[in-house]
């Protein structure tokens, strides 16, 4: 059985035991986090929302934080003697997927 879910303005397909890097959601290290944004069900029997199911969550214990790699932004304009360079880390959280209650 899996699930789509929606955090973070992305949907992300999940099974049980699979390990998944979401935006940063605010829980400690070693809590459960409680998804009830569940989109679709998908298997033996599939359960299709409109937008939402009603009733479905998805649970999932918070692995670790962290910050991705660091990418450069770079602005210019020509001819005008403006640069800029700045750095961004985007935050994440790693989730390990304990359970879906269709």
């Amino acid at each position: 059985m899996y699930a789509i879910i929606e955090t973070g303005g992305k949907q992300i397909k999940v099974v049980e035991g699979q390990e998944i890097y979401v935006e940063k959601v605010t829980a400690d290290v070693n809590e459960s986090v409680t998804f009830d944004k569940v989109l679709f069900i998908g298997g033996d029997n599939v359960k299709v929302g409109a937008p939402l199911i009603d009733g479905a969550t998805v649970t999932a214990k918070v692995e670790k934080h962290g910050r991705q790699k660091k990418i450069d932004v770079h602005k210019f304009k020509p001819k005008k003697n403006y640069h800029r360079k700045q750095g961004h880390r985007q935050p994440y959280t790693k989730l390990v997927i304990d359970k879906i209650n269709a």
